[in-house]
This record gives C-alpha cells, sequence and structure tokens, in this order.
C-alpha cells in the first residue's frame, strides 16, 4: 500500500518488528499487538478498521493499456489501491444489500473482425436503453450497468487497465486523464470493450486494441448518427465543424477523424493529409475546442452517505469506507442532515 515494500514499513515504525515479522502478519500466519498495528496504520495512512474488513475481492484478468515507462513497484501499488477501493465499495453495497450484479449486454453474439465492433456497439446501446443520443456521462453510464469504476493518481505512462474484482467488471483510469476529458471518455469505453468482448472473440494483439478503439468510437457516435452529421463522404472538412461534432459528443477531433476513416467517410489521403496537419500544429499535445462534459461518479461515495445518514453505519465507518479524516466526512454529511 502506498507504494512501500514491507522493509519500508518496518523501517518506518522504528523497528518495532522486523520485516520477517510484517510478512507473516501479511500471510494471516501471525497477529500483531495493538501497538504494532496502530503503527503500521498511522505509516500506511489506513484507519484499523482497513485491517479487519469483512471480507476481500481479488483482482483477475487484469489487461493493462499502457505501461511504458511504468515499472512493477508502481503497477503493484496500483493494484494495491484499486483492490482496496474495490473492497469498500463492495462492502458498502453488501452493507445496504444492494445486489447489483453484472449481465452481458452481448448475449451469444461472436465477433471475428474488426469490423464487428460496430455491431456490438449497436447490441450494447440497445441492450443497455442509450438510444442513438451522445453519452452525457460514460462512467456513470457503465456504473448503470454493473461496472465499478476506480481513479488513481498514476504517472502519465499509465492510462489504465479493466479487469474483474469477483464477479464484478471494474476499470481503474489514471486521474491525469481529468485534464483532458474527451480522452477519459475513449479509454474509459476502450477499457470496458476488453471486459466486454472477452468472451466473444478470438481476437488478440493489434487487432484486439483496434476492435475495442472501433467500439470506443461507435459508442460515443454511433455509425448511422455520424453518417448523417458529417454528410456522407467527404474529401473536406473545416475545423469549425470537428469542433462542433468533438463540443456535442466528447470526442477527440483525432478521434473523429479516425471514426471518418473507419466508416470510409473520407479516403486515406485525407485521413494521412490531417495527421501531418495534425502534428505539425501539436494537436497531439493541445488540441483545438473544449467539451464541457463531467467524467466523474459519485454512486460510491452516495452510497456511503445514505449508510451513514440511515444509522445502517458509524460516521468512524463511513469515513473509513471513503478513505478521509473524520471531520471531512463529518462536515461533508452535514450538508445533507
Amino acid at each position: 500500500m502506498r507504494g512501500m515494500s514491507l522493509r519500508s514499513v518496518a523501517e518506518a515504525i522504528g523497528g518495532k518488528v522486523s520485516y520477517n515479522a510484517l510478512h507473516r502478519y501479511e500471510r494471516g500466519e501471525m497477529m500483531p499487538g495493538d501497538d504494532v498495528l496502530i503503527s503500521v496504520a498511522d505509516v500506511l495512512d489506513k484507519s484499523l478498521d482497513f485491517f479487519f474488513r469483512p471480507f476481500t475481492v481479488e483482482l483477475s484478468d487484469l489487461r493493462f493499456r499502457k505501461t511504458t515507462g511504468l515499472g512493477v513497484k508502481s503497477e503493484d501499488a496500483i493494484k494495491e489501491q484499486a483492490t482496496d477501493f474495490f473492497e469498500r465499495y463492495c462492502e458498502i453495497e453488501q452493507i445496504l444489500a444492494v445486489h447489483f450484479s453484472f449481465k452481458d449486454p452481448l448475449g451469444d453474439d461472436k465477433y471475428t473482425s474488426v469490423d464487428g465492433a460496430e455491431k456490438a456497439a449497436v447490441k450494447v446501446r440497445e441492450m443497455w436503453k442509450l438510444g442513438q443520443d451522445p453519452l452525457p456521462n460514460v462512467i456513470e453510464t457503465l456504473e448503470a450497468n454493473g461496472f465499478k469504476i476506480f481513479e488513481v493518481e498514476a504517472p502519465e505512462s499509465f492510462d489504465g487497465f479493466s479487469g474483474w474484482a469477483d464477479s464484478h467488471p471494474v476499470t481503474v483510469l489514471a486521474s491525469w486523464l481529468n485534464k483532458d476529458i474527451p480522452r477519459k471518455r475513449f479509454t474509459t469505453l476502450h477499457e470496458a470493450a476488453h471486459l466486454l468482448v472477452a468472451p466473444h472473440t478470438d481476437l488478440n494483439g493489434k487487432q484486439l486494441e483496434s476492435f475495442c478503439n472501433r467500439f470506443a468510437g461507435a459508442m460515443l457516435i454511433p455509425g448511422e448518427v455520424f453518417t448523417s452529421d458529417w454528410g456522407g463522404f467527404r474529401h473536406r472538412i473545416s475545423l469549425e465543424e470537428l469542433i462542433d461534432l468533438k463540443r456535442r459528443y466528447g470526442m477527440s477531433i483525432a478521434a473523429i477523424m479516425h471514426r471518418a476513416h473507419d466508416l470510409k467517410l473520407i479516403d486515406d489521403s485525407t485521413y494521412r493529409q490531417f495527421c501531418i496537419i495534425r502534428n505539425k500544429k501539436g494537436w497531439h499535445r493541445d488540441e483545438p475546442g473544449q467539451y464541457l462534459g463531467n467524467e466523474q461518479s459519485s454512486r460510491f461515495e452516495q452510497l456511503v452517505l445514505r449508510a451513514t445518514a440511515e444509522e445502517q453505519i458509524s460516521f468512524d465507518k463511513g469515513a473509513a469506507l471513503l478513505n478521509v479524516p473524520l471531520v471531512e466526512f463529518q462536515h461533508t454529511l452535514s450538508e445533507f442532515l
């Protein structure tokens, strides 16, 4: 936790116990005394409740989207933080008896090519009753359909990963993506695609990545809607039109042009010319146009606040679940009472 090794924890608590003892505590072979437990909790910045959680979850089938420059230590720290969060999330659902199971929207469908991503997105939108409108909040849409999302502080060499926490599909996103909301929306749907399509295809490697990108684009702008808004096959398109599409659909200009190319609404030459202009103008770092939508989820926090307000858990427990100081939690809740 916090990216600390057991040896670092042993040193931080002033040598009260050895590395070997901490290792045995971690494996459940020994139980620490109260003074050691308190010291470890202080070092890890955790409440004592953290060590007595009634159950655990196991992350499995993890797919890291981008790990360049992300060392093993940082990767393990992110996994630990994610596991802690999803355990707290599942615990509050258990306390409130909120049994929110995930149902695969793709049924028995199979996808053998990248083009199948279009049909997959249509099926998901249909099963989730999303219609053809832009998605106002991708994260809330996914959570309303059984996903759990966690944001973590991480270097920019890390975008996110997807996997399973027991029977729950989960996605972990780097918080730095909040600087670029269209990218965050696309990344979130790309990660969701890995989970949704995994049982339905034998695609792998670059083909699978292309499928997930295509799915994300199709979820943000359905093919029929995009073709109509685009106006059919085009040889040229103005920057103002692209900025307007970005504003309405929360999708980057680069992703919009890629989508137009996927749907054969522009030819290879036009797409290559756009890529040259994009690189020359530095749009890969700072793209023109703004999307003013929000991409945050408050479901976990709302469940904790609800349980506390209804006196199903104590203020101390609520603060521990949200991993915030008690005073801060009391102030937050006072605004609702």
